[in-house]
């Protein structure tokens, strides 16, 4: 019993490790990753902690493997996130308040899909449909990168 739970708490820890990695909040890493690879970045603009149609599309379409088996292939995901509650760095702050302000966001979520040089590409939301119905409209915008 006890090897069991040794092993699922490392396979948890391993999960949420990888789970880390894929996402950043730092748009200046992403933007390094954009060039360096030359997949667009797309910026998902959420309220984590209050705003139910990010945690809609976080949990039917952003946390699931189809999703990701698609993130890690397409894009770069950069995370920027405006909780009510949860604590954030000032810097932080500084850059998502920024971000929001150059793109004009206004509701959330949003979705840009973006270019290293800051260009849009194309927006997106919360669209009914899972994960598959989710990646193929939003290979009509990462095509055009």
């Amino acid at each position: 019993m006890r090897k069991l739970l040794t092993a699922a708490a490392i396979l948890a820890v391993a999960s949420f490790a990888m789970a880390a990695e894929t996402w950043t909040s730092d748009y200046a890493k992403a933007v390094e990753l954009s060039k360096k690879s030359g997949k667009p970045i797309m910026a998902f603009f959420t309220g984590s902690d209050w705003c139910g149609w990010c945690k809609k599309l976080k949990s039917e379409v952003l946390d699931t493997n189809d999703f990701m088996a698609w993130a890690k292939k397409n894009v770069i995901l950069l995370e920027l996130d405006y909780p009510h509650a949860k604590a954030q760095s000032s810097a932080l702050k500084k850059q998502n308040q920024a971000l929001q302000s150059k793109y004009r966001i206004e509701g959330f979520p949003t979705v840009l899909f973006l270019k290293s040089d800051g260009k849009v590409l194309g927006s997106y939301g919360y669209d009914d449909g899972g994960p598959k119905k989710w990646t193929a409209n939003a290979d009509k915008f990462i095509k055009k990168s």
